[in-house]
C-alpha cells in the first residue's frame, strides 16, 4: 500500500524493479509531420521543446553522450538506481525502422539503462515498428507514449496537431497486447474546452488500453505560436489557477479508470520561458501534496465515479 488515493508512478516503478529508476531525456534531432510539411507547418501551437529539455539534452551530442552525462548528474544523488532512456523531444518514431533500431539499441548498450520510454504521435507508428518494440520488450522495459492532448477533434485542429482522435484510438488498437507498456499524454485547459469537456476526457481515455497517464495544465511559453495568440487575444484562454487546477484534478481522478498509473499531474516550464499562468513558483511536489490533501478531504479516490460501461 502506498497511502495514495490513486496509482502513482514511483510506487509502480519501485514495486516492478525493486528500486528507483530515473528517466534520462534524449534529443536526437527528430522533427514532426506537422513541422516538416508532410502534414503541416509550424508544429503544435503550444510547443517549444526547450520548455522541458534539460541542458545536457541536445541533438549535437550522441545518444551515448547524452545518456552518460545525464547518468553522471543523477548518480551524484542516487548511487544505485537504474535508468530509462527517454526519447522525449518531438516525434521519436518518425523515421525508418533501421534508423530507429540503431538509435534505440545504442541507448540500450549504455550501462545501467534497462529500458526505453519513447514519446511519439498516434499517426507516426507502423506495424513493423510495433513488432520490433514487441521483440525488444521481451528483454527490456519498453514504454510507448502517445501525445493525445485532447479527445476533441476541433481542439486538435485548433492547436495544429494534424491528426484526429480517431487516429489516436486506431494507434492504441494496433499496439494493444504487444508486450510493451502504453502511455498517454493529455494537456488540460486547451482553448475552447469547457469543464464538462475536460472531465469527459477522463471517460474517453479510460476506454483506451493505456497503462500510464501524464497530465499537465496548459502553459503559455515563449517562442510558441500560442504565445502570439495569447498576446493578441488573452480572452480566448481560460488558464487554470493553482487552486482551480487542484480542485479539477480531484474530480478528474474520480472519473478515471482505476488501474491507470498516473505519472504526473503537472509539468513546470522554466520561468524564463513561462508567460502564463504564473503560479508563483508553486512546485510539482507541493501541487501533489495538495491534491493528496484534497482527495482525503473530499473522501474520493481514483475510479470512485468510473463506470465500466461508459
Amino acid at each position: 500500500m502506498t497511502g495514495k488515493r490513486y496509482l502513482d508512478y514511483s510506487s509502480f516503478v519501485k514495486s516492478t524493479f525493486g528500486e528507483r529508476v530515473q528517466k534520462i531525456s534524449i534529443d536526437i534531432g527528430f522533427s514532426c509531420p506537422n513541422r516538416d510539411g508532410s502534414k503541416g507547418f509550424g508544429g503544435c501551437t503550444y510547443c517549444n521543446n526547450n520548455s522541458f529539455n534539460p541542458d545536457y539534452c541536445v541533438s549535437t551530442k550522441s545518444i551515448t553522450e547524452q545518456l552518460e552525462e545525464g547518468i553522471r548528474r543523477f548518480s551524484e544523488k542516487y548511487k544505485t538506481q537504474y535508468y530509462f532512456a527517454y526519447f522525449q523531444a518531438y516525434t521519436n518514431t518518425y523515421s525508418d525502422l533501421e534508423a530507429l533500431k540503431t538509435m534505440y539499441e545504442e541507448a540500450l548498450r549504455v550501462p545501467k539503462v534497462i529500458g526505453l520510454v519513447i514519446g511519439t504521435r498516434p499517426d507516426c507508428i507502423s506495424e513493423e515498428i510495433i513488432e520490433y518494440l514487441s521483440e525488444l520488450s521481451k528483454n527490456y522495459y519498453i514504454s510507448l507514449e502517445f501525445g493525445i492532448e485532447s479527445t476533441l477533434n476541433r481542439t486538435l485542429k485548433k492547436v495544429n496537431r494534424c491528426h484526429t482522435f480517431e487516429d489516436t484510438k486506431a494507434a492504441y488498437k494496433m499496439c494493444e497486447n504487444k508486450g510493451f507498456h502504453l502511455g498517454a499524454h493529455l494537456i488540460l485547459g486547451l482553448p475552447g474546452e469547457t469543464k464538462y469537456e475536460l472531465l469527459h476526457h477522463a471517460i474517453e481515455i479510460s476506454k483506451l488500453p493505456i497503462d500510464t497517464l501524464k497530465l499537465h495544465h496548459l502553459q503559455i511559453v515563449k517562442q510558441s505560436v500560442m504565445a502570439s495568440q495569447f498576446k493578441k487575444h488573452p480572452e480566448h484562454f481560460n488558464l487554470f489557477t493553482s487552486e482551480a487546477y487542484i480542485e479539477f484534478i480531484v474530480e478528474f481522478i474520480g472519473l478515471l479508470r482505476p488501474d491507470i498509473i498516473i505519472e504526473r499531474f503537472i509539468s513546470e516550464a522554466p520561468l524564463d520561458l513561462l508567460i502564463a499562468p504564473n503560479w508563483n513558483g508553486f512546485k510539482n511536489f507541493e501541487v501533489v501534496a495538495k491534491i493528496d490533501q484534497e482527495l482525503l478531504k473530499r473522501n474520493t479516490w481514483q475510479g470512485k465515479y468510473f463506470k465500466y460501461d461508459a
